[in-house]
């Protein structure tokens, strides 16, 4: 009976007062970081939903009117290409005349008649400017340029590369992965530390 009179008069309250604690005064602190923790959670998840919801769709909205308008354009930049190219084959043809009907041309009758010698006269050539007519001379340059004689066609530009731009293109693969090693090397080494000083 000695040992169940020592524990009456032991006093628990008092012990807990000497270590300068309540009762639940641990598990209240981890209940108010844990409600921290959930609240900064909740703020993300409504966030995120706010992004879902209102920004994504704007951003969506906007590329594909941007790509409308880049369609648009490039659908009136091949038209008139093909225009240009439909013009480039286009020759002037003179509308046809009327032919007039032949006439009775009276026969001429034989006679003789002096022959001449033939005798050297130069040719002298015209200039273009001289005989040309207009409608003649926008025919030939039409045709000539259908000949491929004219001058070629604008090239169009065409994408060869992608673009380089990123973390990753300027760093590289072998550089990501010794940044890796060193990251899990740190890891590694403050556990070591943290389990040798506990």
């Amino acid at each position: 009976m000695g040992m169940m009179d020592d524990l009456e008069e032991f006093d628990f309250e008092d012990m807990d007062a000497d270590q300068g604690g309540t009762p639940g005064g641990d598990n209240r602190t981890f209940l108010i970081v844990a409600g921290i923790l959930g609240g900064i959670l909740l703020l993300a998840l409504i966030a995120i939903a706010a992004y879902a919801v209102v920004i994504l769709p704007q951003r969506q909205a906007s590329q594909q009117t941007q790509a409308l308008s880049v369609n648009a354009t490039n659908t009136a930049i091949a038209e008139q290409s093909q225009q240009t190219a439909i013009a480039k084959q286009f020759t002037n043809t003179p509308p046809p005349t009327a032919t007039p009907l032949p006439t009775d041309t009276p026969v001429p009758t034989a006679t003789s008649t002096p022959v001449l010698a033939a005798t050297s006269t130069p040719v002298v050539e015209a200039t273009p400017d001289e005989t040309a007519d207009p409608a003649t001379a926008t025919v030939a340059a039409l045709l000539t340029e259908q000949a491929g004689g004219g001058a070629e066609e604008t090239p169009v530009p065409t994408a060869t590369a992608l673009p380089d731009t990123g973390f990753a293109d300027d760093v590289g693969a072998p550089e990501l992965l010794a940044l890796a090693a060193i990251l899990l090397l740190v890891i590694i080494f403050s556990r070591r530390l943290r389990s040798s000083s506990t």
